[in-house]
C-alpha cells in the first residue's frame, strides 16, 4: 500500500515538472508575439524615422512596438538571430541573402518597404563627368553593396565592369577605367563621414541622410526611381506565418506610410507599394 502511493506522488511529480517545462519552451519560441509586442530593430535615419510613424498606427491596433536602433549592417540579422529582436528592416534582398547564407542563419524575407537610391557624392563637383582623372572614389566596402556601387559607377559612365559579373562585381572586375580612377573600399556607415578626402564616393541613402544630405539634390548622379534593391522586413524562420506579423505588414505598407514617407522624403525613398 505504501508502495503504491509512493509511485502514485512520483509519478504526480514528474508530471507536473513536464507540464512546467511544456509551458516554458512554449513560450519561448513566441516571445514577445504573443504579447502583441514587437521589438524590431532598424538603422538610425529613415527607417528609424518611418518605424515611429508604423508605431504610432500600430498602437492603434493594439500592438505595442519597441524599436532598437542600429549604426551599421551588421548587428541587426545577428540581433535577430539570436533573438535580441524579433524582426528588423534594413537591407536590401541581395544584401540579405548573401549575409544569412555567409553565416548560416535561419532567416527569411517578410515584407517589402522601401527603395533607398544609392547615389554619388561630392563636395569638389556637381556632375560625374567633371571628375578629374586619377580621382580617389570612396565605395562600400561590402560585397554586395561594393557591387551595386560599381553597378551605378558603369551607370554613370566612369567604368566598364566584366559583363557577366554583374551584382557580384568587385573592383578586380572593371574591364575599362579611361579616368584612372583610384577606388577605395570603406565601410558604409563612414563613407559620408570620410567625404572630405575624397573626390566622390557612392553612399547608402539613409547613410547621406543620416550625414545631413538630401539625396536627390545633393548627389551628383543617382540610382533611377525603377532600381531594383528594394528594402524589406526580415524575421526568424519560424515566426514567419506569425498573425502579428502579416497585421505589421498590412500597417507598414498603408497608405498613411506611403503619404508620410512621400512628404517628409520628398523622393529620395520610394515606397514598394
Amino acid at each position: 500500500m505504501k508502495k503504491g502511493l509512493l509511485i502514485a506522488i512520483v509519478f504526480l511529480a514528474i508530471s507536473l515538472l513536464a507540464a512546467c517545462g511544456s509551458e516554458e519552451s512554449s513560450g519561448s519560441g513566441q516571445g514577445l508575439y504573443d504579447d502583441e509586442k514587437l521589438v524590431i530593430g532598424v538603422t538610425a535615419g529613415p527607417h528609424e524615422e518611418i518605424l515611429e510613424k508604423v508605431t504610432e498606427l500600430a498602437e492603434e491596433e493594439g500592438i505595442e512596438i519597441e524599436s532598437k536602433v542600429f549604426t551599421d549592417y551588421v548587428m541587426p540579422n545577428v540581433a535577430l538571430a539570436e533573438g535580441e529582436i524579433d524582426l528588423n528592416i534594413f537591407q536590401t534582398e541581395p544584401y540579405f541573402n548573401a549575409f544569412k547564407e555567409d553565416r548560416n542563419l535561419d532567416l527569411v524575407k517578410s515584407f517589402d518597404t522601401v527603395t533607398f537610391p544609392m547615389g554619388i557624392y561630392s563636395l569638389d563637383v556637381d556632375d560625374v563627368s567633371e571628375l578629374p582623372e586619377g580621382s580617389t572614389i570612396g565605395l562600400p566596402s561590402d560585397p554586395t553593396n561594393s557591387g551595386r556601387a560599381l553597378l551605378l559607377f558603369e551607370q554613370a559612365g566612369l567604368i566598364e565592369l566584366d559583363s557577366e559579373t554583374g551584382i557580384s562585381s568587385t573592383v578586380r572586375d572593371i574591364d575599362k577605367n579611361n579616368g584612372n580612377y583610384e577606388f577605395v573600399e570603406l565601410d558604409s556607415a563612414q563613407i559620408a563621414r570620410q567625404l572630405e578626402e575624397l573626390d566622390a564616393a557612392a553612399i547608402n541613402t539613409n547613410f547621406a541622410i543620416e550625414a545631413g544630405f538630401t539625396p536627390t539634390e545633393d548627389s551628383i548622379y543617382i540610382e533611377p526611381k525603377d532600381s531594383p534593391y528594394i528594402n524589406h522586413a526580415a524575421v526568424r524562420a519560424e515566426n514567419e506565418d506569425d498573425e502579428i506579423i502579416q497585421k505589421l505588414a498590412d500597417i507598414y505598407r498603408s497608405q498613411e506610410v506611403k503619404t508620410f514617407i512621400e512628404e517628409e522624403f520628398g523622393g529620395s525613398l520610394i515606397p514598394s507599394w
